[in-house]
């Protein structure tokens, strides 16, 4: 058998450096690969969180304003078996009747004192005007959620429609306001009610309870 030729010291250099070439071609590819796939990678969060950005801008810029919202300041727990004389009308707070208003759509006028008790609980009740359209009353209706809300006319009021909670009141232009549904989401259970949670059902019904 022939012996194996080796090679000579010239072409041994030769392969390896060819092998060295090979290896950093390969590597420079890796990196190329990377690069391009955290680049991707990057473009896309940036396209996310434009996104994102775009969307809470539009949300907020067509998010109602909430700037002419009264506030006042009353401490929760006082009851009373008399009538009371209250500041605002209708009322925000102060002292109430010892059995809270059940929740609800009347078509007449509730007790303040009963209706200021289911705000303490952390209803929002929206009055408006006995001469109010009868198809404004049902855009109305149709607008307030079914729980921890009181929907009721009111004579005297300061505007066609005014929305309350506890310690806050906003004058509404009428039963279209689109203010209306961001005071109730802003207010219903809101984090000035004294007692958020508790019952808006279990206690008296006023005459003419609709729902």
């Amino acid at each position: 058998m022939a012996a194996k030729k080796k090679d000579s010291p010239g072409a041994s250099a030769a392969r390896r450096a060819g092998l060295e070439a090979v290896r950093q071609q390969q590597a420079r590819a890796e990196r190329r690969r990377s690069l391009l796939f955290w680049t991707a990678g990057l473009s896309v969060l940036v396209l996310i969180a434009g996104v994102v950005g775009f969307t809470i801008w539009r949300d907020k810029k067509n998010t109602p304003s909430l700037a002419a919202v009264q506030s006042f300041t009353y401490e929760g727990g006082a009851h009373t078996d008399q009538s009371v004389t209250y500041a605002q009308n209708p009322p925000v707070g102060g002292e109430h009747a010892n059995a809270w208003l059940n929740c609800g759509v009347y078509d007449q006028p509730v007790p303040n004192e009963s209706a200021v008790h289911s705000l303490e609980h952390g209803a929002v009740w929206v009055t408006y005007d006995p001469a109010l359209a009868a198809a404004d009353v049902a855009t109305l209706r149709a607008a307030i959620p079914s729980t921890y809300m009181v929907l009721s006319p009111m004579s005297g009021l300061p505007a066609p429609v005014v929305a309350s909670a506890w310690g806050k009141q906003l004058k509404l232009t009428g039963a279209s306001d689109p203010r209306l549904e961001e005071f109730i989401k802003t207010y219903r259970q809101g984090p000035q009610t004294p007692e958020p949670g508790a019952a808006c059902t279990g206690g008296i019904d006023a005459p003419g309870k609709v729902a």
